[in-house]
């Protein structure tokens, strides 16, 4: 029994903070995929629109 305290001592802090940053990175992540997604679009608009400069 004092084992598994000890190990869940040692081992519980890293993995709480990991969980932490893993659920605070996936709101920038989802961020990142939707603007990935979205820039072709975008690109299609700035090329159209030089092309009606020219």
């Amino acid at each position: 029994m004092e084992a598994w305290i000890a190990f869940l001592t040692e081992v519980g802090f890293p993995v709480a903070v990991t969980f932490y940053l893993l659920h605070r990175i996936e709101g920038k992540l989802n961020q990142l995929i939707a603007s990935i997604h979205a820039l072709p679009e975008k690109m299609d608009k700035l090329k159209a629109y030089y092309k009606d400069q020219a």
